[in-house]
């Protein structure tokens, strides 16, 4: 991004701002939107797994880690007006408020709170069954997180053969959910 761009994006997020204090409930159109072309890597592979493969157009709102990606200029901000919906729901469920347009607003890592409701189990999950001797795990993490398959497969025929524990119905493929799932297979052991 040029120099200029981010200029303009921070003008704009300076406009925005100063609007904002006219109304009280923010939509997505009060907030400054920038969309940008991405164009990918001609070197990078991308046939191999399409599940990586960047999309040409994002549309993001300035200082706020808030993205859409698309096919077109509409399909991302229709995606970002997706992501918009359900960070402002989140939000509100959370007894939070939106922030203020054209403000920046800090990156915030996801709750914890179920993850570690099994600490130990959690620990014994991320080198058994992802390999790893540590890794950050949230309560939004899911199984996808953690591999560049198309599929979960190789990570669910590990649960199982691991602990015993069949997770393929679990759609979100969210760990905490997993995790609890063993927990409670193991407390009938």
């Amino acid at each position: 991004m040029t120099l200029f761009v981010r200029f303009w994006n921070q003008l704009r997020a300076k406009w925005k701002w100063t609007l904002s204090f006219l109304s009280p409930d923010w939509e997505l159109e009060d907030y400054p939107i920038s969309i940008r072309k991405q164009d990918p890597d001609p070197d990078e592979p991308y046939d191999d797994n399409p599940r990586f493969k960047p999309h040409p157009f994002v549309a993001s709102i300035t200082n706020w880690n808030v993205s859409g990606f698309g096919n077109s200029k509409e399909e991302a901000l229709s995606d970002l007006r997706s992501s918009f919906s359900m960070r402002k729901t989140n939000l509100k469920d959370d007894g939070k408020s939106l922030p203020r347009p054209g403000t920046k607003v800090p990156i915030q890592f996801a709750s914890q709170e179920r993850v570690n409701a099994h600490p130990d189990l959690t620990q014994d999950f991320i080198e058994r069954v992802l390999g790893f001797q540590w890794a950050f795990i949230s309560d939004e993490s899911s199984l996808w997180d953690f591999h560049s398959e198309s599929t979960n497969e190789v990570l669910l025929v590990k649960i199982k053969d691991v602990y015993g524990v069949n997770a393929e119905d679990i759609q979100s493929a969210r760990i905490w959910e997993i995790l609890d799932r063993i927990a409670e297979a193991q407390e009938f052991h």
